[in-house]
């Protein structure tokens, strides 16, 4: 059989519309979005599938409905007898990925992530702070303008070969773009529209808000291989991912030593499970001899079934 690793897409690629094509079609992702509304208390649903997409847009939903969309596909595919031997998630996809791997129930899941896209939310509107991204340049020489450079600005994501981001104060990472465009060329430097400084210093009010709510959760050990953020490796005991989450807030995504923490065990072939293509296409930039697809809606997912549903893999 072919192993398969699930991956989560975080932040960023959600779209209006998402979730709604499995919804109607599979009762068991229909449920996922009725407990999300339930567990809320609000039309979770509805803001998925019909928008408006400046509300979808806000941290506080944006992590709510992309965490839901990525559980309900997660509940699809094991309707058809797909099931991953690792997974991982990106900044807001370790949720999702910690409810494949068993160490999170949904509900809890969703208390934490409604916790920690408020808090963020209201930190990055206390902490003046955003992120760019730089195309091309050398991790040690990104990282060499940020330490020469007044204010609080550092690598945030370590995405693949050649992709990386930064984040911090606002004069901050203005300076360094600065400085990359001069090096590298203006088209390779891209101002990212957030509305914080994510996976930064700048995010400590939020961490230190988050960690009681945190503790008040009861993680299991994970049922199969998951590899976290922080430190891009696999953990196996619950109190360590309960640490990594809270590390998470202001630490860089390391998701390029994720892929290849994960690719190391032989597992060659990828799903992204959730809305958008992000995460598949940093898994052939950062590993061009492996496969990987994306489930978020029928059309998708009848490729994924074609290549992997029950009785197809070898």
């Amino acid at each position: 059989m072919t192993q398969l690793a699930f991956i989560f897409p975080g932040q960023g690629s959600q779209q209006v519309g998402m979730g709604a094509e499995l919804a109607q079609n599979y009762a068991v992702a229909a449920a996922v979005f009725e407990e999300a509304d339930v567990t809320l208390g609000r039309g979770l649903r509805k803001l998925c599938f019909e928008g408006p997409a400046a509300d979808l847009k806000q941290t506080e939903n944006t992590q709510l409905a992309i965490l839901t969309c990525s559980v309900a596909a997660l509940r699809v595919l094991g309707k058809h007898g797909i099931f991953p031997n690792a997974v991982a998630g990106h900044s807001l996809g370790e949720y999702s990925a910690l409810v494949a791997a068993g160490v999170l129930d949904f509900s809890d899941a969703l208390r934490l992530v409604h916790a920690r896209a408020s808090f963020m939310a209201e930190a990055g509107e206390t902490q003046q702070g955003t992120m760019a991204a730089i195309l091309g340049m050398e991790t040690e020489r990104l990282q060499k303008l940020c330490e020469t450079t007044k204010g609080t600005v550092d690598i945030a994501n370590y995405n693949c070969p050649g992709q990386l981001v930064i984040s911090g104060q606002v004069e901050a990472v203005n300076h360094v773009v600065s400085l990359a465009k001069a090096e590298i060329g203006e088209r390779r430097c891209r101002p990212l529209p957030v509305s914080g400084a994510f996976h930064s210093a700048l995010m400590a009010p939020a961490q230190r808000r988050f960690k009681s709510v945190l503790d008040s959760v009861v993680l299991h050990p994970p049922q199969i291989a998951i590899a976290m953020n922080v430190t891009g490796e696999f953990a196996a005991n619950a109190n360590d991912i309960k640490n990594l989450l809270f590390q998470q807030i202001t630490q860089p995504v390391q998701w390029e030593k994720t892929l290849h923490t994960i690719t190391n065990t032989g597992i060659t072939h990828f799903v992204e499970v959730g809305p958008g293509k992000v995460l598949s296409g940093l898994v052939k930039r950062t590993l061009p001899e492996s496969s990987a697809m994306n489930v978020e809606d029928l059309k998708t997912l009848a490729l994924v079934t074609d290549d992997y549903g029950s009785g197809k893999q070898e």
